[in-house]
């Protein structure tokens, strides 16, 4: 059983950064795919971000690139969500999660594929 929790969210004015971290308890992240999600009232959870259990594979959602970047500090048993530029559309729960490490990047964030374990969220609030 991994146990994922994110920190690093709040509110924050337009343009500006917050990084993410999701770190894990009960098993060692490096093991895994990791990707990150968010998920705004009224609409589906989005994959945003994902890497690969080597760092050799990144994918980013075009709503994203450019502004966010994910990486990951395996000895830290943590992944990493920097947020740049900020606007008010990114606000929303974001969510870390791993799956297997057979998943591609591209699978588990456009497919959410082979996902085996979610955190709780943390909520992010553009607002100026």
């Amino acid at each position: 059983q991994v146990q994922l929790v994110e920190f690093g969210g709040g509110l924050v004015q337009p343009g500006g950064s917050l990084r993410l971290s999701c770190g894990a308890s009960g098993s060692t992240l490096a093991y895994y795919t990791v990707g990150w999600f968010r998920k705004a009232p009224g609409t589906e959870r989005e994959g945003i971000s994902c890497i690969s259990s080597t760092s050799g594979s990144t994918y980013t959602a075009d709503s994203v690139k450019g502004r966010f970047a994910i990486s990951r500090d395996n000895a830290e048993n943590t992944v990493y969500l920097q947020m740049n530029s900020l606007k008010p559309e990114d606000t929303a729960v974001y969510y870390c999660a791993v799956a297997r490490p057979i998943a591609t990047v591209q699978n588990l964030c456009l497919k959410e594929t082979l996902t085996a374990y979610w955190g709780q969220g943390t909520q992010v609030t553009v607002s100026s």
